[in-house]
């Protein structure tokens, strides 16, 4: 597969990554693990060489798995992890509040290097800015982490551009992770052009709208309300779904004509955007693995992309893409 580099620091990874936060749950009944490790496996077998998880998903559960399914892989594949939350770590269990105090952050780090099974993580992202620490002093407990060689690169997710600045200014960040797709495309408004402007890669989660591009649910979809998360998100009721139909439409014409499917299409637009842009799809199955992987070599032409940002721009989107309480939470 095509690899892109995120940052002027040599971080280099597969166009495509593979988002591993629903392998332990999030999205429905967990998954067998075994399963999962066979999955990740088939990643890299296929040409992904991007893996991201965070101590929150379990919490830490994700990251064990996703330590044994790569540790055959050492120093062949890149893995993002994620610091920020504040969690229990006899009862696993999180709080639902934000902490990023240096003392902490020097603390979590070790458990995250113990359960990957790594001597050094290779990105580490705020996985959300905590408004009672100064962007500063995290920056600058990283720093000190890259200086004690436990981590390798920096990066925030879900940050304002002010924020990626001040932090950028203590210790360069290779890469900020946010939500972007073609029905949440807020990053455009600043923080695409400070990552550019600051060489900073972008890494786009849920760039198929936690499934929605893929034109498999409609509103007749139902979503558990004990093990889903959409069944909490604005976006996926019923209305809003019947409403977001054109979004999937417009994909599904471009699709058909370039023999491709819908969710592809949605990647290869995000592709084409910049070159220091790598979307990491999640699933929990080959086939759409192996179709998020397809979308690498999907081209489309000016005038596709003329065609795609014309319909986008005639369709509202409804509905918030988070309940508000997980909307306070962002930095943007």
């Amino acid at each position: 597969m095509e690899k892109r580099t995120l940052g002027t620091h040599g971080l280099e990874v597969s166009a495509v990554g593979l988002g591993c936060m629903s392998m332990t749950g999030g999205y429905s009944d967990k998954p067998d693990r075994q399963e999962m490790i066979s999955l990740i496996r088939a990643a890299v077998d296929r040409g992904v060489t991007f893996f991201d998880t965070a101590e929150i998903y379990g919490p830490y559960a994700n990251e064990e798995l996703v330590g044994e399914a790569l540790a055959p892989y050492k120093g062949q594949v890149v893995i993002a992890t994620k610091f920020g939350w504040d969690i229990d770590p006899a009862e696993r269990k999180p709080s639902g509040r934000v902490s990023s105090r240096p003392e902490v952050i020097k603390e979590v780090v070790d458990g995250s290097l113990r359960r990957l099974g790594v001597d050094a993580i290779d990105l580490y992202y705020q996985h959300r800015v905590d408004p009672d620490v100064p962007i500063e002093d995290v920056a600058g407990a990283v720093k000190e982490l890259i200086e004690a060689g436990k981590v390798k690169h920096f990066g925030m997710s879900e940050a304002s551009a002010g924020t990626i600045r001040r932090a950028h200014a203590v210790q360069p960040l290779s890469a900020v992770q946010s939500e972007y797709s073609l029905w949440w495309r807020r990053p455009e408004e600043e923080v695409l052009a400070a990552c550019e402007e600051l060489g900073i890669g972008f890494v786009p989660y849920s760039p198929l709208g936690k499934g929605f591009l893929t034109g498999t649910i409609t509103a007749d979809t139902s979503f558990d309300a004990g093990n889903d998360i959409r069944s909490t998100i604005p976006r996926f009721a019923p209305d809003a779904l019947q409403h977001n139909a054109a979004v999937v439409e417009l994909l599904a014409n471009i699709a058909q004509r370039k023999g491709a499917t819908p969710g592809q299409i949605a990647l290869a637009w995000l592709l084409a955007q910049k070159p220091w842009i790598v979307p990491i799809p999640g699933t929990r199955k080959l086939h759409r693995l192996e179709e998020n992987i397809g979308a690498a070599a999907v081209e489309l032409s000016a005038a596709e992309l003329g065609e795609i940002e014309d319909a986008a721009s005639r369709t509202q989107v409804q509905g918030g893409r988070y309940n508000d309480a997980a909307e306070r939470m962002t930095n943007l």
